[in-house]
């Protein structure tokens, strides 16, 4: 029987999971903190460990499918498998550069907007559900880092010049 890609990958995610878990118990405490600076690194590696578990899991229990050849695909083939992830890679590459100037707010909205139109459908009505979701999910997650969380988010040049 051979081993599947999955469970290398589930196997290496949990050895990571476990590393980094680790590591988090070194995280230095301040003093003005309202809760331990390790909490929140916790609780990702937490959800990061469940999932890559369900990975072993279900790579275990189901027939590994076909081997894919890349070695038979020319580069165009493997530009068009690969589509979806390198539009999200060059998106969020072009995120953080511009992050300085746009900031959060702007930024994470735009590339949510970008993300879904060149991902999704592209009709007027969708660029219209489009803009409403980027602009809802974005004015909730910041909400809740500034209001809920007392994080202070990037705020890059545009809006800092408007105050």
């Amino acid at each position: 029987m051979a081993v599947s890609r999955d469970t290398i990958v589930a196997i290496l995610l949990l050895a990571f999971t476990a590393l980094m878990w680790n590591a988090s118990t070194e995280i230095e405490i301040t003093p003005y903190a309202t809760m331990a600076s390790s909490v929140w690194p916790q609780i990702i590696l937490v959800g990061l460990g469940i999932f890559s578990a369900l990975l072993l899991a279900q790579a275990v229990t189901t027939k590994a499918p076909a081997e894919f050849k890349a070695d038979r695909l020319g580069p165009a083939a493997l530009l068009a498998r690969y589509r979806n992830a390198l539009i999200i890679y060059v998106l969020f590459f072009l995120f953080l550069i511009t992050l300085p100037y746009l900031g959060m707010l702007i930024g994470a909205t735009i590339f949510v907007f970008l993300a879904l139109t060149l991902l999704g459908r592209l009709s007027p009505r969708m660029v219209g559900v489009h803009a409403l979701i980027a602009l809802g999910s974005v004015g909730v997650m910041w909400a809740i880092f500034t209001y809920a969380l007392h994080v202070i988010l990037p705020q890059g040049e545009i809006l800092s010049n408007m105050y």
